[in-house]
């Protein structure tokens, strides 16, 4: 039995509706809208409507649905006390242990049915970024900011993450940026869900083996690495230095290539138009322009194209985001896709029981006694 791929490259692993990928023509859409006209038309709430029901959500759906992350949003008061508890440990250490809490104060936790799981969804979609900015807000030790009802996801996120009411630009920024996170076809951290949902496992692990699986610097990681490196170069000069010098030495430049896409990844055109636009608002033009010649020299000398992760980097940045909450926030995205994947498994499921190309000793080995080995 050979595998075709390593890493499983190439080997179709499930039948979805939810999202479409065209690595060659760089199309990317989720339930057949395609990713620019979701980020252009589309609210993150709309997509979290589209990728869990197939369709666009009519008005009284979509305010059905506001009002349920609404009133979803407050995490029990056990979750609270383990995020001030964890002092200064690592954000997404923190997320993948919360996520999993979240299941021991719902009493509808081990309904493993569709009308559960979906309520389960809901809630995992309110209560994540309350996580993430409860738990950034107790770790340098300020006072938790309440959620705003009159306040959508992505704009809540950036109240309650600074203290401050974002304008209209930057609120739309970010959820142009939770748009495209959404989802991403089978990517590592939805497999590991979808694996997870196949054992008839409950919502909230198949959700924490999402967020142990996106924690991997080689899926989630890579914006924080970018960040680093551009603050690290301090200028374009110096950063183009840098990058020919990591080359050199055979070191990896964070935020380009990717397994899926032979061209420009689809996201990356909106996240570059961002980084520009909120790095102007904010004073942070220099990290687009020093982006931006990376971005050319990468495509010049290896033809390379920038990922979502490159210019996610400084948009995130430029919104007064910490570097290490850059994995969090793909979290929060693409918990509307995780869920959506897991509703599918349980709509239609068969455990995932792949197999393995053995490349051990042959069989029959005789046994030797101890004293002879």
């Amino acid at each position: 039995m050979a595998v075709t791929g390593a890493g499983l490259e190439g080997i179709v692993a499930a039948e979805s509706r939810i999202c479409y990928i065209d690595g060659d023509a760089g199309i990317l859409s989720y339930q057949g809208y395609n990713i620019h006209t979701l980020a252009e038309k589309a609210t993150f709430e709309e997509v979290i409507y589209l990728l869990w029901y197939g369709q666009l959500p009519k008005q009284a759906e979509l305010d059905a649905l506001k009002a349920a992350l609404v009133e979803h949003r407050e995490i029990p008061a056990e979750v609270i006390a383990f995020l001030k508890s964890a002092g200064k440990a690592a954000p997404m250490d923190v997320l993948r242990t919360a996520v999993s809490m979240l299941s021991l104060y719902d009493p509808e936790a081990k309904d493993t049915s569709i009308e559960a799981s979906e309520r389960k969804a809901v809630k995992l979609m309110a209560q994540t970024p309350t996580i993430v900015t409860t738990f950034d807000r107790l770790r340098h030790g300020k006072d938790v900011v309440p959620g705003d009802p009159k306040l959508g996801l992505a704009a809540n996120f950036l109240y309650t993450l600074t203290g401050k009411r974002p304008d209209d630009v930057m609120e739309r920024a970010f959820d142009v940026a939770l748009i495209l996170h959404a989802d991403h076809e089978l990517n590592a951290s939805t497999f590991a869900a979808r694996v997870v949902a196949a054992t008839l496992s409950d919502i909230y692990s198949a959700a924490t083996a999402g967020v142990a699986a996106l924690k991997g610097p080689l899926h989630g990681g890579a914006n924080e690495d970018v960040m680093k490196m551009l603050l690290e170069a301090g200028s374009a000069d110096k950063a183009l230095d840098m990058v020919k010098n990591r080359l050199a030495n055979k070191i990896k430049i964070p935020g380009f290539g990717h397994r899926v896409y032979h061209t420009t990844d689809p996201r990356a055109t909106h996240l570059k138009a961002l980084s520009e636009e909120i790095g102007n608002r904010t004073g942070h033009v220099d990290l687009y322009l020093t982006s931006k010649h990376i971005e050319q020299y990468m495509k010049e000398s290896k033809n390379l194209n920038a990922n979502v992760d490159f210019y996610s980097a400084s948009t995130y940045y430029s919104l007064g985001i910490p570097i290490d909450l850059f994995t969090p926030i793909f979290a929060v995205s693409r918990m509307s896709g995780w869920t959506a994947h897991v509703l599918e498994q349980y709509r239609n499921n068969r455990l995932i029981r792949p197999r393995a190309d053995y490349t051990g000793l042959p069989v029959g080995q005789p046994w030797v006694e101890i004293s002879a080995r």
